[in-house]
């Protein structure tokens, strides 16, 4: 037998260090090459970190939410003495880690350290993220489950069949005993601590990053959208039966793109470090997307060269890749101008924090029957505010309301959207 001492590998981009955010295994566990053992996150996303070789873990260095630099001892792992030398074998050819996706998946459980030993996959296990978390949730080793899929990927099926084949049926019992007069509960306790770590520090350090260097301008604007909601319904009643219906960001998205060409100041970056405003051509949008593992912004890129129906779908599919942990890593960087909605809980009006590097944010609220005067008579319009932030260093207030303004023109003529400029 010989220790292996792991160290955390150089993740590229730049990285330095990596926090941890949830080991996979414990000292005791068997695992196999390739086997995921530690997630961690770095500033660009989340790495999920395998086993360079199969052995049983001796220890493990740092807890959630610990920044390890890289080059730092990781896990130890006992292994054979051949595995051991094949493993170096490998480091010296510098294997790269590849990242996963921001908020992926758990990997593999190892087996308890008392268990008899038995034949495991060499290679790591073919499956989803999703799968993997479900799996790591109900103490499962997948090297277990049978696989069904492509090349004995494990689909959804397989991972409830073998659940299913795990649950024994419940013995008959005779006729339960009188219970005693239940005890009054034990009082709750009166706090709960949970560590901000992963992608949920990462938000929170961005987000203050931004509030605290960029001085935001906030500008809100009513729109009539009256005409734009009866086009919306004429289009969604054209669709065949069951197809997802447009919303009202296609619309604001591509009325946004159409205005952003007299406003190239608002579709920009601002590189701190060189102290320069990037303008770009070509708009690449973000996306605000609540998942459960916090907000994350997906990224439609060349938006300007998309239909409204290519947007809409487009936008839906980065949306939910975003949600289910599925969007690639090049659909969450990138974008040039985000915006965001709150859905039915748009309320009447909000300030969004600036997507930085980016230099400006729009954000749509709820939309809402209310009587107005138009020309000169009371009539009941639909109306919808439009919520906006922008990096006052480099868009002028005048700028920034002249660019919502003619926004607002768009939504409230909506056919001016699809005349060519």
């Amino acid at each position: 037998m010989s220790r292996y001492v792991f160290k955390l590998p150089d993740l590229g981009e730049g990285t330095v260090e990596a926090e941890i955010v949830g080991w996979r295994v414990k000292p005791g566990d068997v695992v196999a090459e390739d086997d995921v053992v530690v997630e961690v996150m770095t500033e660009k996303a989340a790495v999920e970190v395998p086993a360079p070789v199969s052995g049983r873990v001796v220890s493990t260095t740092g807890a959630p939410g610990d920044m390890v630099p890289v080059g730092a001892e990781l896990i130890v792992l006992e292994t054979e003495v051949a595995s051991a030398g094949a493993a170096a074998a490998v480091a010296s050819a510098g294997t790269v880690v590849a990242p996963a996706r921001v908020g992926g998946g758990a990997g593999n459980g190892g087996a308890a350290p008392n268990a008899a030993p038995t034949a495991v996959r060499t290679a790591r296990v073919a499956t989803s993220p999703a799968i993997r978390r479900r799996a790591h949730e109900a103490g499962i080793d997948l090297r277990q489950v049978a696989g069904t899929g492509p090349n004995g990927r494990i689909v959804p099926k397989d991972l409830e069949s073998y659940v299913a084949r795990r649950v024994q049926p419940t013995p008959l019992r005779s006729p339960p005993k009188a219970v005693p007069a239940a005890r009054p509960a034990a009082p709750a306790a009166p706090t709960e601590e949970i560590k901000v770590i992963g992608l949920r520090r990462l938000i929170a350090q961005r987000m203050s990053e931004a509030k605290r260097t960029i001085p935001h301008f906030a500008y809100v604007e009513e729109l009539d959208i009256t005409e734009l909601e009866s086009l919306r319904r004429h289009l969604n009643g054209r669709l065949p039966a069951g197809s997802p219906p447009l919303t009202y960001l296609p619309f604001l998205a591509l009325g946004l793109i159409r205005v952003l060409r007299e406003f190239p100041q608002c579709n920009a970056h601002y590189d701190a470090e060189r102290g320069v405003i990037v303008r770009y051509s070509a708009v690449h949008l973000g996306i605000a997307t609540q998942t459960p593992e916090g907000l994350k912004v997906p990224v439609v890129h060349d938006a300007q060269a998309l239909s409204l129906w290519e947007l809409a779908a487009a936008m839906r599919r980065v949306s939910e890749a975003a949600r289910t942990n599925k969007a690639k890593r090049e659909e969450l960087t990138g974008s040039t101008i985000t915006i965001t909605s709150l859905g039915k809980l748009g309320g009447i009006a909000s300030t969004p924090i600036i997507n930085a590097p980016e230099v400006a944010i729009i954000g749509v609220n709820r939309a809402i029957e209310r009587p107005l005067v138009i020309e000169a008579a009371i009539a009941i319009r639909l109306t919808m505010n439009l919520s906006s932030s922008f990096d006052h260093r480099f868009v002028d207030g005048y700028d920034a309301a002249s660019m919502i303004q003619a926004l607002k023109e768009c939504l409230e003529h909506p056919a001016t959207i699809f005349i060519p400029a």
